[in-house]
């Protein structure tokens, strides 16, 4: 039996702290999902006034994967919950926190161990979990990725072990596009620059995020549930449209709750998960899980009753939640399309001018041609109106860099 946390008063004695490592995007909305809630919140990155920061009640920039540094200002602060929000942190010191009894993590420190780095969640679901996986090698040399390569056959997908949003990953066609990929997967990496793996390429139909959700249910148990299949695209391992629902066969969505709950189940804690998958027919393979709401996920602000990040919110601090849909819908990614900083939007109003739509621009204090600053909701009568809504708008919305 699991009762649900008293929440106390921000900024004060009683105070219900929660700090999240990472303050992005996503990190931004799960941190207003918590102010809602009265609960003070402590937003960390590796750079200053990332979106979190703007809207935290304290903000700190530090190494997250300097142990000693995180140790230390999890120390000053003394959260109730630590809550990881990206790739990039001394998941280690976090387990040693744990283990010490010194922090709750969300999910649990094992699960952001274990998902921070692709070797670990690809042994777990493939040679412990049995479940169904694309072939793959690891790799610590180019002589190694060029054997692995071979064996898995071409063509294959190449990615650093520790990255996030398709950083450093690239696929590969042929023997003579390896070292290119090798040099590329280094550069990309998070963390580890000289360990990728090389996974053989699945002839899929679509993939999906399965949001699942780990939370206490009203007989006070642990109880998973799942949102409605996101359908995605991605360019370049990089999310640009999601909408929600994906149609699935009903035995291949019953096989992707079943190796998203028993994936979940083994990582253990409370929260959202985002489990990748790809679907072919009513085959599915289990492809990552990130153990925190998921970027293709922010389709859930416009489509559901609760978004990923207020479910989330709730979830970790043992509230009831629902995963109810309100609309079919879908989201389309705003890029930066300029290398500079403090650039500025033209055209929201256009964008916001089209049927259905809504627009959240991120904040991010320094733009770069492809990295995401914003993103274009969408819902409609069905996912394909949905979508084009979606693209229609954040069309509309220009980047620009604002003259001296």
């Amino acid at each position: 039996m699991t009762t649900s946390r008293t929440l106390g008063t921000p900024l004060s004695p009683s105070a219900t702290k929660v700090m999240l490592l990472g303050s992005g995007e996503l990190g931004k909305e799960v941190i207003i999902s918590l102010q809602r809630l009265g609960v003070e919140v402590i937003a960390v990155d590796r750079y200053p006034n990332a979106p979190g920061h703007q809207v935290a009640h304290r903000a700190h920039v530090i190494d997250m994967t300097d142990g000693a540094a995180l140790a230390a200002l999890i120390e000053l602060e003394q959260p109730d919950l630590v809550v990881p929000e990206i790739e990039a942190i001394a998941t280690g010191m976090l387990a040693e926190l744990e283990a010490a009894g010194k922090i709750t993590c969300i999910p649990t420190a094992r699960a952001a161990l274990l998902t921070m780095n692709r070797e670990g969640i690809r042994r777990l679901a493939a040679e412990e979990l049995g479940l169904a996986t694309s072939p793959y090698h690891f790799a610590s040399s180019l002589a190694e990725l060029e054997q692995g390569c071979a064996d898995v056959g071409f063509p294959c997908v190449i990615k650093p072990v520790m990255s996030s949003s398709g950083k450093g990953q690239s696929k590969v066609d042929g023997p003579s596009e390896v070292a290119a990929a090798w040099a590329y997967a280094a550069a990309g990496s998070r963390v580890d620059a000289g360990r990728v793996i090389v996974e053989g390429f699945i002839d899929f139909d679509y993939e999906i995020t399965l949001l699942t959700v780990r939370a206490i249910g009203a007989g006070g148990q642990v109880e998973t549930q799942f949102c409605e299949p996101i359908g995605h695209l991605q360019v370049h391992g990089d999310y640009v449209e999601s909408w929600q629902p994906q149609p699935m066969h009903p035995a291949a969505l019953q096989r992707a709750r079943d190796i998203a709950e028993k994936v979940t189940g083994n990582l253990g804690g409370l929260g959202v998960f985002g489990v990748e998958l790809f679907v072919k027919d009513d085959m599915v393979w289990f492809s990552e899980v990130s153990p925190r709401p998921h970027d293709t996920g922010m389709v859930t602000m416009s489509t559901q009753v609760q978004s990923e990040f207020e479910i989330h919110a709730k979830a970790v601090l043992g509230l009831p939640i629902t995963v109810a849909m309100r609309s079919p819908g879908a989201s389309a990614v705003i890029y930066g399309q300029h290398d500079a900083k403090g650039i500025a939007f033209e055209g929201v109003a256009e964008a916001l001018s089209v049927p259905g739509t809504d627009i959240r621009l991120f904040g991010k204090p320094e733009s770069f041609t492809r990295r995401r600053m914003g993103v274009a909701l969408a819902t409609a009568d069905d996912v394909d109106t949905a979508r084009t809504l979606a693209k229609a708008a954040a069309a509309k919305v220009k980047p620009v860099v604002p003259q001296a």
